[in-house]
């Protein structure tokens, strides 16, 4: 009797909270309270904790009742395409700014790649929370 008991908690899978989607939710779209909810079951994968993703912004469509992982939420955007944002080489204390074209949508802490006005050469460079364009760090 204690064996069978034992064996049965055992193959018993343990259940967590998943967040899912409220509703279908496009790219692009920042997610707020009312987007998401949880569901208890453990999805691998899925995010346990809304709180965590609320502020974020979809990558990809999000469909109602489907789980919500990582890799489909992102920072959301400070610079989008073809916005003219500072480009600022900044490496062993010397500091050049000048303006350039972002050729990629982004958020802070991405790179992306910057085309330099003034010269027309294109350079990779990583989003800083203010919206420029750092190259060198």
């Amino acid at each position: 009797m204690i064996r069978a008991l034992i064996l049965c908690l055992v193959a018993s899978p343990a259940l967590a909270d998943t967040v899912v989607a409220a509703r279908t939710i496009p790219p692009r779209t920042v997610l707020m309270a009312e987007d998401l909810k949880q569901i208890t079951q453990d999805i691998p994968g899925g995010i346990a904790d809304a709180a965590s993703i609320i502020g974020m912004e979809a990558r990809v469509a999000l469909y109602a009742n489907r789980p919500i992982s990582a890799a489909s939420l992102r920072m959301p955007a400070v610079v989008e395409r073809n916005q003219v944002i500072t480009l600022i080489y900044d490496t062993g204390g010397m500091m050049i700014s000048t303006d350039g074209r972002a050729l990629d949508r982004a958020g802070p802490g991405e790179v992306i790649r910057v085309m330099n006005l003034g010269s027309r050469n294109t350079v990779s460079a990583k989003i800083g929370v203010d919206g420029a364009a750092y190259v060198g760090r």
